[in-house]
């Protein structure tokens, strides 16, 4: 397959996981792997295009109203140095994925299933009072977890923010973007802090472009088009497909 090929494959990713709150980084790598692009290189360019669908998420997020910042603040600022020293930890490749790939195969059928799940999307939107150092505990593990892996860290935090009945599915998906920004951001910052780090511009410029365009599409459709329940069963598929693949690919 040609350029022209992975190009179309990450615009189609961008806008189905833009509108659920996502932003690609787990697609991504693995569409990278199988055209056979350069491991340091993969990691940069995953990390980038997260960065660019998941900004203008979280904009077009926050002026729909669904974005809390001061609910999101403890889940963020816990999983900043978190994400940067989980970069840092090595970690085997083929127990890695086996262990990501199990957890997300439960963490999605458990999301598409949970009878709490639905009493969410019937509500009056209220949510029950979150503990300020459970959010810190839940986002700073999240974010060591997501450095080691170097993504944003949203595929691991929305199907736990469901479970809990942390808020409505839209509030969910902007706090979503807005950790996998902040995770994604770090976690690229020790990538370039390392002797290691690699970028190709030449080939991610294009790549951002196509996820620039893909993004800002998806996520107007989370804001303007889909009520929460499929917001909701949108994301416990996405989770679902990313462990199977996970594991299977």
């Amino acid at each position: 397959m040609g350029p022209w090929e992975l190009y179309l494959l990450f615009f189609l990713v961008a806008l189905v996981y833009s509108s659920v709150g996502f932003g690609g980084g787990s697609s991504y790598l693995a569409l990278l792997a199988l055209f056979g692009v350069d491991v340091l290189v993969m990691r940069s360019t995953s990390l980038l295009c997260n960065i660019t669908v998941v900004t203008g998420s979280v904009f077009i997020f926050y002026k729909a109203g669904f974005l809390n910042l001061r609910k999101a603040l403890p889940l963020v600022l816990a999983s900043m140095p978190m994400a940067f020293l989980g970069g840092y930890v090595p970690v085997n490749k083929d127990t890695f994925k086996l262990i990501l790939g199990a957890t997300l195969v439960l963490a999605g059928v458990m999301t598409w299933f949970s009878p709490k799940l639905r009493q969410l999307d019937l509500g009056s939107g209220s949510s029950p009072r979150q503990s300020n150092a459970i959010n810190a505990a839940m986002g700073g593990g999240i974010g060591f977890l997501s450095g080691m892996v170097g993504i944003g860290g949203g595929i691991f935090l929305a199907p736990l923010l469901y479970l809990t009945k942390w808020d409505r599915p839209k509030v969910i998906a902007a706090t979503s973007s807005f950790f996998i920004l902040v995770n994604s951001v770090f976690g690229l910052g020790g990538q370039m802090s390392s002797p290691q780090f690699r970028m190709d511009w030449s080939f991610a410029l294009p790549l951002m472009l196509c996820v620039l365009a893909g993004g800002q599409i998806g996520v107007r459709l989370a804001t303007r088009k889909f009520p929460s329940v499929y917001i909701r069963k949108a994301t416990a598929l996405l989770v679902l497909y990313v462990g199977l693949r996970l594991l299977f690919l």
